[in-house]
C-alpha cells in the first residue's frame, strides 16, 4: 500500500555522512567528559581513575557495538526508544525513551551551565540561557547546519586538548610514579568513577538518535559510532595520564577546573586562559548535539502519542522536528536558570545507563540474519550498565530511580485510560 502524500512532510531527510556522523559523536562525547567529570571521577577513584576509565570504556563499547547493530536494522529517529519497542515490547521502548529525555535534558542543563562558568563565572546562569537558545536557533534551521558547527567545535577542542597533553608531559614537573595504583583505590570507587565517567562516553547515542537522517545507515551507523568512541577514549586517556602526571590524584580530584590547574602546575600558565575558552567550546558542542539527540528521541516518542502528538511536526522547509526542539530549548532553558551543575552529572548518567541496558538486551534477540553482535557483547554491556548505574552516588540512584518509577506509571495510567475509553 502507497504512502499518501500528506505524510511526506513528517519525514526527516537523509543528509548526513559519516564524517558528519562521525563529528557528531565527537562532539557529543569529548565536551562532556574532560571538562565536567574527570575532576568528580578523581575525587570517587583516587589514583585508580585511570581503571575507571577503563571499565567505562568497555561497557561503552558494549553498549557501542549493540547500538550499532540495532541502528542498521532500524534506521529511524529514536535510538534505544525504537530498538526496545521492536524488540522487547512497547513498555520497554518507552521507558528507555523516558529515561533518555529526562536524563539527557539534565545533561543539557549541565553543559550550558558549564559554558557558562568558564566564560562568565559572575553570570553563569544568564550566560547559559543565551548559549541554550542560540544553540536551539541553529537547530532549528537544520541539521547540516548542525553538523557544520560541530565540525568547527571539534577541531577547536581537539587542538586544545593536545596542547593541554604536550604541556603536560612534557613538563619538568611532571612525574610518571603518580599513575601508580595506591591503596586509596577502592573497588566501589573504581566503579564509581566509571559510572560518572560513562556520562562523558554516552554521546555515540547521538548518532543512533539521528538514524533517519543518515545517508546508507546500514553501513554508515555501525562505522560511525565505534570510529567516534575510539577518537574519544585515545583522547581521554592521554587527557587523564597527561593530568595525573603533573598534579597527582590527590590534586587532580580537588580542582575545580582540572585542565587549567594542570598547565599551570606544568609551568605554562599563558595557557589556561585558552584551556578555558576550550572548555566553553567544548560544552557547546556537547549541548548542541545533546539538544539534537534529544529532540528526535521526543519526535520518535510523539510519533506514537506516548507524548503529545503535535510534537511529531517536521518544518516543511528545514526537516527538523522544530516543536520538539523548541519546547526542548524552553525547558532546558528554565533548568539552567534554575539548577546546580554537581547533581546533573550522576542523575544523567543513572538514566544513560538504563536507556543502554535496554539497548543490550535488545541486542541480545537480533538473529545472525539481522546482524546480531557476538553474545559476550550485549550480555556484558547489559550486566555493566545495571552495576555502575547502582555504582554511583546515592543521591544519584535514588532521584534517578524516581524518574523511572514516574515514568512507567505514567505509562500505566495512560494504558488504563486508553482502555476505559474504548470500553
Amino acid at each position: 500500500m502507497s504512502v499518501p502524500s500528506t505524510a511526506m512532510p513528517q519525514e526527516l531527510q537523509r543528509r548526513l555522512g559519516m564524517f558528519d556522523a562521525v563529528m557528531i559523536g565527537l562532539g557529543a562525547m569529548i565536551g562532556a567528559g574532560v571538562f565536567a567529570a574527570v575532576g568528580p571521577a578523581a575525587q570517587a577513584a583516587g589514583s585508580g581513575l585511570l581503571l575507571g576509565l577503563a571499565f567505562a570504556a568497555v561497557v561503552a563499547y558494549c553498549n557501542a557495538t549493540s547500538s550499532a547493530r540495532l541502528a542498521a536494522c532500524y534506521p529511524a529517529s529514536g535510538g534505544t526508544y525504537v530498538y526496545g519497542r521492536e524488540r522487547l515490547g512497547v513498555f520497554w521502548g518507552y521507558l528507555a525513551g523516558w529515561a533518555f529525555v529526562v536524563g539527557k535534558t539534565a545533561s543539557c542543563a549541565a553543559m550550558a551551565l558549564t559554558v557558562g562558568f568558564y566564560v562568565w563565572p559572575g553570570q553563569a546562569h544568564a550566560v547559559a540561557v543565551v548559549a541554550v537558545v542560540a544553540l536551539t536557533a541553529v537547530n532549528y534551521v537544520g541539521v547540516q547546519k548542525s553538523a557544520w558547527l560541530t565540525r568547527v567545535i571539534v577541531a577547536v577542542v581537539l587542538t586544545v586538548l593536545a596542547a593541554v597533553v604536550v604541556a603536560a608531559v612534557t613538563s619538568a614537573t611532571s612525574d610518571a610514579a603518580r599513575l601508580d595504583i595506591g591503596a586509596d583505590a577502592t573497588f566501589g570507587g573504581v566503579l564509581q568513577a566509571a559510572g560518572l565517567l560513562f556520562f562523558a562516553f554516552a554521546g555515540y547515542a547521538r548518532v543512533a538518535t539521528l538514524g533517519e537522517e543518515v545517508r546508507d545507515p546500514a553501513r554508515t551507523i555501525p562505522r560511525a559510532i565505534p570510529t567516534a568512541l575510539g577518537i574519544t577514549l585515545a583522547v581521554y586517556a592521554a587527557v587523564a595520564v597527561g593530568a595525573l602526571m603533573v598534579l597527582g590524584p590527590q590534586r587532580l580530584a580537588e580542582a575545580t577546573a582540572p585542565l587549567s590547574d594542570t598547565v599551570r602546575a606544568a609551568g605554562v600558565g599563558w595557557l589556561a586562559p585558552i584551556v578555558r575558552g576550550g572548555a566553553a567550546v567544548a560544552a557547546l558542542g556537547s549541548l548542541l548535539a545533546l539538544i539534537l539527540g534529544v529532540s528526535r528521541t521526543t519526535l520518535a516518542m510523539a510519533r506514537d502519542r506516548h507524548l503529545p502528538h503535535a510534537l511529531a511536526a517536521v518544518h516543511p522547509r528545514f526537516a527538523v522536528p522544530h516543536r520538539a526542539e523548541l519546547l526542548i530549548g524552553a525547558v532546558v532553558a528554565v533548568l539552567t536558570a534554575t539548577t546546580d551543575v554537581r547533581g546533573a552529572i550522576g542523575f544523567s548518567s543513572f538514566g544513560v545507563l538504563g536507556y543502554y541496558a535496554i539497548a543490550n538486551a535488545s541486542a541480545w534477540t537480533l538473529t545472525p540474519d539481522e546482524g546480531r553482535p557476538p553474545r559476550v557483547v550485549p550480555a556484558v554491556g547489559l550486566a555493566g550498565c545495571l552495576t555502575l548505574a547502582f555504582a554511583l552516588p546515592l543521591s544519584s540512584v535514588v532521584s534517578g530511580a524516581t524518574v523511572l518509577v514516574v515514568g512507567a506509571a505514567a505509562y500505566g495510567i495512560r494504558r488504563i485510560t486508553i482502555a476505559q475509553t474504548r470500553t
